[in-house]
């Protein structure tokens, strides 16, 4: 529960898989936040399909944030700026990799911010060594039988070879 005085940060993604970029911006978010919340978005903006259902991406998510009790994974349907308010957080961050990245979460940070004036938002950018990296990415080498332990976690690779095969 969030006690008097907790500033909590929402963290929303597809997480599909969640990537070490993914656990950087988590871990590092708690920096400047008491609580992270790191939501899984039931729909997803793009027009993709997931290789991971909702309910094992939350799974994959508390596997790699159990050392860490200050960081909850839960899943969220609809608009971002409703699960904002009804999770109480303070802002939302995001990650952003390139210029390509900020512009598509400048967009959709100003399509919530007009739907609620008071949503702030904070972008991180990931360890240098992240920076490359996304999810889409790991899906795919992981699919075309590529080594991806470098990327994910070791239980997030664990799934990864149950569902793709190969060396992933």
């Amino acid at each position: 529960m969030t006690r008097p005085g907790t500033l909590t940060a929402l963290y929303p993604g597809s997480f599909d898989p969640v990537t070490l970029g993914h656990e950087d911006i988590a871990r590092r978010t708690l920096r400047v936040a008491d609580r992270v919340i790191v939501a899984v978005a039931a729909a997803s903006t793009h027009a993709k399909t997931p290789a991971f259902p909702l309910e094992e991406r939350l799974e994959m998510l508390r596997e790699v944030f159990a050392d860490e009790p200050r960081i909850e994974c839960t899943s969220f349907e609809g608009l971002l700026v409703d699960f904002v308010r009804e999770s109480g957080a303070g802002f939302v961050v995001r990650g952003l990799r390139a210029v390509s990245d900020f512009e598509y979460e400048f967009q959709m940070a100003q399509m919530n911010r007009e739907m609620d004036p008071d949503m702030e938002f904070i972008f991180l950018t990931p360890d240098v060594n992240l920076a490359f990296l996304s999810a889409s990415l790991v899906r795919e080498v992981a699919r075309l039988g590529g080594d991806v332990s470098p990327f994910v976690s070791p239980s997030v690779l664990k799934r990864l070879r149950a569902t793709f095969g190969g060396r992933t």
